[in-house]
Order: structure tokens, then C-alpha cells, then sequence
């Protein structure tokens, strides 16, 4: 999918002029990215004590919620299974926009409040990316914000091992029911391929033996079955089931020579299948193989809605934790008051090398300038130990969610 590079800078002397220069820089005398403005509300600042470490936690808060959101995209390439060309369309993103409803009542006004917008595809989520206001409040705290973030993840991560655990085991048992009714004749379950006419029941002394005889020995079977053990009923062999490498056969014989049967049968290639004529076993099999598919349709359409509806506040999450990252490392970098403009860049895949050394170029300048400029020190966003170090404040959101290319 598609790669984004979300920074911020100081702003000039208007926050619009940071943004004209990009543009001058980026787009306007070549084409190396596609730029937006990433809107981020103002928050509440704090100390810069608690800003420092607020920027440890966020950052282990991303990857977290960043495993998640891939979680949920894979568990759900991993259910629709043979519709995986559908996964994409069913990644998306409930876009909110906040809207100002007004209505006198005793001269109090309704404050704002977030509405949902129909789903969208998440490259236009991120470029269009307003803060939810309802979800997250902006009059509380930074860190209040973060653990909101944290517990909302947390939950869909549970809930989501939880689901899958469940769903897993179903598929898995109904898989297994399956596979014993697919595959060679060597293995497979017999209960769908003979009926109680093709065995001799209930005698004291005759029992039906079921063999599995390659095709190329047809002819050597019909030969010599009849020899392959004394007391064995002539001309009772019957074909019952073939498939493109064997046939299976039945074959009559006296319960005292069935030993002796099978010992011949194997020196001669052909294989004796245990199995024994049991209709209520049968029955029990076929209807479980019945309840667990049902079990499992039911279940399917419950569960990819939970995944779409998951993977979307996973996502809207994630993205809300981006734009903290870029509040907290913004007020840390380039101080207060808060005067930054945060951007969000498409780099064009062709000229990423060539972004890079123009940003640079743009930014180099506030290595000097910068709040806090001793990357020897343990500062969060400034440990070149842990990540590359750029002049302006720099997060990569990697669209790339899946493990494979649909």
C-alpha cells in the first residue's frame, strides 16, 4: 500500500509560511511528494518533566497499537480465506467529523459532538485526519489522552485472541472432519463411500473385509483373492468405490481366516482397511460435520463485522498516537509556546533519496536552534542509538498492514 512520512517543523512567522516553503521545496519545482496538512488540536502541554516521559511511553504505545491494528488485518485475510482479493475493501476507517450543533434551551448551547461518516479507505482517513473530539477529549490530559488509547487497545486485543481462539478451534475441528473424508482411499474416511447392503452383519461366522487394491492390480486381485486365505466366500468381491490411483473392494470370508487374509493381502500389495459397519457412528459423524459447518457460517458473518469495526478503531487509534508523538516531540524540540506546523507527506517511491536531502537542506537549521540538541543525552526522540535522527520532528505510518500482496 502506501508509505507516509508525518513531520513537523516551527513555525516562520505564521505557521502557514513553514507550510508554503514545504510546498516551494516538495511539490512546486519538481514532484517529490504529495503534501497535506495534518490538523492537530491544541492539547494540553503539561510539564516538560512529564512530556519526557510521556514520550518514552508513546512510543512504545505505537507499537503496540500498531501490532494490533495488524492483528486484526491479518486475522481478517486469515477468515475470509480463499476471498482474500476482498481483505483491502474491508480495511477501512470510520471517519468523524466534528460538527457545531447549536439549540437554545434555558441559554445553554450543546457543545460540540463527533458524528460518524460513512467508512473510507485509509489513505484518505490519514490525509484527511480530523481529531476525534469525542473519543478523545482535548481537555484532558496528554497522558489521560494516551491511557484512553492504551485501554481501548488492550480490549481489542483480548477480545480479538479471544474470537480467533474460538473460531480457530471450530475451523480446525471442521477441518479435520473434513480431511478424513478427502485423500486416498488409503485414509479416508469410508462412511460416505459404503452402505449396509455391501457387508454381511450380524453372522457368527462370516465378516466383510474392506480392501484398498491399486488400479494397475485390478486383474492380479480378481485372480487371486479367492487364495489369499482359506475359507474365503467365492466370487464375493465387489467393487465399491474408485478413485484415479485405487479401488476399494469388499471381500467375504470366515471370521477364523481374517488374519491369515491380511497377512497375504499385504505380501501382495493390496491394503486391508480396519473398519467396522457401525450406522449410528456414521450418523453421529456426518451430523457433527453438519452442526460444525452450520457452526461455522453462523459464526463468519458475526466475525468479520467485529474485525471491520475493530480494525478501525485499532487504526483511528494508531493514527491518534502518531499525532501525540509529533505534539509532544514538536513542544520538546522547538519549545514554547506551541508553534509548530505539522505535514504529512506522500514521498513519491522514485525520489524518497531525493525528499530526504531537501528536507534536510529546508531543516538543517534547527539542529542549532533546537530546545534540546545533545544526542548524547537519554532523551526520548533523540537517542541515534535506537533511531535515525533527523532535524525536524519525523514518523513513518506504513499502510503496509498485510503479510502478503493482494
Amino acid at each position: 500500500m502506501t508509505e507516509f512520512w508525518l513531520i513537523s517543523a516551527p513555525g516562520e512567522k505564521t505557521c502557514q509560511q513553514t507550510w508554503d516553503k514545504l510546498m516551494v521545496a516538495t511539490t512546486r519545482t519538481n514532484n517529490l511528494s504529495t503534501n497535506t496538512k495534518f490538523n492537530i488540536p491544541d492539547l494540553k502541554v503539561g510539564t516538560l518533566d512529564v512530556l519526557v516521559g510521556l514520550s518514552d511511553e508513546l512510543a512504545k504505545l505505537d507499537t503496540f497499537v500498531e501490532s494490533v491494528v495488524k492483528k486484526v488485518a491479518q486475522y481478517m485475510a486469515d477468515v475470509l480465506e480463499d476471498s482474500r482479493d476482498k481483505v483491502q475493501e474491508n480495511l477501512l476507517a470510520n471517519g468523524c467529523k466534528t460538527l457545531q450543533l447549536r439549540r437554545s434551551f434555558l441559554s445553554k448551547r450543546v457543545p460540540m459532538v463527533s458524528v460518524c461518516l460513512c467508512p473510507v479507505d485509509l489513505v484518505t482517513y490519514i490525509t484527511r485526519f480530523q481529531w476525534d473530539m469525542a473519543k478523545y477529549p482535548i481537555k484532558q490530559s496528554l497522558k489521560n489522552i494516551s491511557e484512553i488509547v492504551s485501554k481501548q487497545a488492550t480490549q481489542i486485543d483480548n477480545d480479538l485472541k479471544a474470537r480467533a481462539s474460538a473460531y480457530n478451534n471450530l475451523k480446525g475441528n471442521l477441518q479435520n472432519l473434513e480431511r478424513k473424508n478427502a485423500g486416498s482411499l488409503l485414509t479416508r474416511s469410508l462412511a460416505d463411500i459404503v452402505k449396509k447392503d455391501d457387508f454381511v452383519l450380524d453372522s457368527e461366522y462370516l465378516v466383510t473385509m474392506l480392501v484398498v487394491v491399486p488400479k494397475t492390480s485390478f486383474v492380479d486381485w480378481q485372480k487371486t483373492y479367492e487364495t489369499l486365505a482359506e475359507m474365503v466366500v467365492p466370487r464375493s468381491t465387489k467393487l465399491l468405490f474408485e478413485d484415479n490411483d485405487s479401488g476399494l473392494f469388499s471381500v467375504t470370508l470366515f471370521r477364523k481366516a481374517v488374519d491369515d487374509f491380511k497377512h497375504k493381502a499385504r505380501e501382495n500389495k493390496f491394503t486391508v482397511r480396519d473398519f467396522q459397519y457401525n450406522e449410528e457412528e456414521m450418523k453421529a459423524d456426518k451430523e457433527e460435520m453438519t452442526r460444525l459447518s452450520t457452526d461455522k457460517k453462523k459464526q463468519f458473518g458475526p466475525l468479520v463485522r467485529w474485525l471491520k469495526v475493530n480494525f478501525s478503531e485499532a487504526f483511528i487509534a494508531w493514527i491518534h498516537i502518531k499525532a501525540l508523538r509529533v505534539f509532544v516531540e514538536s513542544v520538546l524540540r522547538y519549545g514554547l509556546p506551541v508553534n509548530f506546523q505539522a505535514m504529512l507527506l506522500q514521498p513519491n517511491k522514485k525520489n524518497m533519496k531525493k525528499l530526504r536531502e531537501v528536507l534536510y537542506d529546508l531543516y538543517k537549521h534547527l539542529d542549532s536552534s533546537a530546545a534540546i540538541i545533545d544526542a548524547s543525552m537519554d532523551i526520548p526522540g533523540l537517542n541515534l542509538s535506537q533511531q535515525e535522527y533527523y532535524p525536524y520532528v519525523y514518523y513513518k505510518i506504513d499502510c503496509n498492514l498485510l503479510d502478503f500482496k493482494v
